[in-house]
């Protein structure tokens, strides 16, 4: 495009009687555009989140080229950063339109009906005349204090976030009869991310926007048994034996999976991540059910063995049994009725001596901060279709992991590799992360202390911050063609 452009550049200063100087290029004036090009700012982006949860809908109008150069990667990114966070992205390049003109105002007009936040006054002009609310932007943080004030509409400080219609989703199928779903989103080196128990890909919805932007492929899986994945019944369908190359992410369940999977499977791993859950070393002497009677904190998981019990009380109240699982950050939620401690209790404790996860907290549960509305019914939706029973297989089949584990040769994990702890998890200690470096030499560390167990969803900008920072330093020097050889 680029040769094209020049030629036709040369042929309209020759018909207008410019002189051109003798090393004018377009390439070289793009190279300066480029130079000069700044990523978007996150209090932008957070505000465009913020409006399009309230029912508002966003659009950026934009002057630009088609760059199919070596070098345009960076607009190519820059993109689909913003298509991931606005609902219309009008360039001038394939509109035939540009601003300041008044058409390109009026086909957003025609499109959304928009307010125009602008740096230049001869743009905001130009929306004016089309009847559209125009803000000049000679501060950014003063204009969006403007935009708040005509929308209604006050912007958290909180991650972007991404629903399932704003995800590409596939399967893959593993074998006959079985297939896993993922959703995808962005370029770049791959990331998968695994979560954990009793969660979806939908607990990454914060990460996933954020990666892409950043520059990664981000694809989120459905675990085995959960959501849109298969479910099989057999218990020893759960075992950890699958996936390809790439760098992982986990938390919880999917902490545990992609340790071990770096672990076994090293050749198939860049680098691997783990949020809240630490590798834990094998122990050949004992099983692991029978260490787990011994620590309070894993009495739930005792409680999960049985088949069918945990499934009843679990399903018997969707909205419920979420409201508690996803509560505070704080070390314990509820005070159980039938306990006579002073002092707050972990629901995990105590399952089997009561009879239960749930038993003697409230029936009326308050909904979390983490959480909107439309968020907790997607969680009740997909449980609704798959029941509890195999997500707890996972927990049913540790042991038959643990002796497969016990027949591997015992090694160091040599891949860059990321454990975030959470100073507030009431499972997942950060003290149980101690020792780690001498399993793993090329560990880094992150750790956010007002966290608890739900860490993506309860602190997503600092989540994110610390995966995105390790990343970017994990692939440094990693190149993604976007153009074909």
């Amino acid at each position: 495009m680029i040769p094209v452009l020049q030629e036709e550049c040369v042929k309209e200063a020759q018909v207008r009687g410019i002189t051109l100087p003798s090393d004018w290029s377009v390439r070289s004036l793009l190279e300066a555009v480029r130079e000069a090009m700044v990523d978007v700012q996150p209090s932008v982006l957070r505000t465009a989140a913020c409006l399009r949860r309230s029912g508002i809908r966003t659009a950026v109008l934009a002057n630009h080229w088609l760059d199919d150069s070596a070098a345009g990667d960076h607009m190519g990114c820059l993109l689909s950063q913003l298509g991931g966070h606005f609902d219309l992205v009008l360039q001038s390049c394939r509109s035939g339109l540009r601003v300041p003109e008044a058409a390109m105002f009026s086909s957003a007009l025609q499109q959304l009906g928009a307010v125009w936040l602008g740096a230049d006054e001869e743009g905001v002009k130009a929306a004016q005349a089309v009847g559209m609310k125009t803000i000049l932007v000679d501060g950014l943080d003063r204009a969006l204090d403007q935009l708040a004030a005509f929308t209604g509409v006050q912007v958290e400080v909180s991650a972007a976030s991404c629903g399932p219609d704003e995800v590409s989703h596939g399967y893959v199928s593993i074998r006959p009869g079985v297939r896993t779903h993922y959703v995808e989103m962005g370029s770049g080196p791959p990331v998968l991310l695994c979560h954990g128990f009793p969660e979806s890909w939908f607990s990454w919805r914060h990460q996933i926007p954020a990666l892409a932007a950043a520059g990664f492929r981000v694809l989120a899986l459905d675990m085995k048994g959960y959501g849109g994945s298969t479910a099989p019944p057999d218990v020893e369908e759960y075992s950890q034996e699958q996936l390809c190359k790439v760098t992982l992410v986990g938390h919880d369940w999917g902490g545990a999976l992609v340790w071990n999977l770096a672990k076994y499977f090293p050749e198939r791993v860049r680098a691997v991540a783990s949020l809240n859950t630490p590798l834990f070393p094998i122990d050949p002497s004992a099983p692991p059910g029978e260490k787990l009677k011994d620590v309070a904190i894993f009495d739930y998981q005792v409680y999960f063995q049985q088949p069918g019990v945990a499934e009843a009380e679990l399903e018997k109240n969707l909205e419920r049994t979420f409201k508690i699982f996803f509560f505070s950050q704080r070390p314990s939620c509820f005070i159980p009725s039938h306990l006579p401690h002073s002092q707050f209790i972990c629901i995990n404790t105590y399952c089997c001596v009561t009879g239960g996860l749930l038993v003697g907290l409230p029936e009326q549960i308050p909904r979390t901060s983490m959480l909107t509305e439309a968020e907790l019914q997607f969680y009740v939706s997909q449980y609704k279709q798959t029941g509890f029973r195999n997500p707890l297989n996972w927990y049913r089949n540790s042991e038959a992991d643990w002796r497969w584990m016990c027949s591997r040769p015992a090694a160091k994990l040599l891949m860059p590799a990321l454990m975030v702890t959470a100073g507030k998890d009431p499972v997942l200690l950060p003290a149980f992360s101690k020792g780690m470096e001498n399993l793993i030499p090329n560990l880094s560390r992150g750790h956010i202390e007002e966290c608890g167990h739900w860490i993506q969803m309860e602190k997503p900008e600092e989540t994110n911050n610390i995966l995105i920072s390790w990343l970017k330093e994990t692939h440094e020097g990693w190149r993604h063609r976007l153009w074909p050889q």
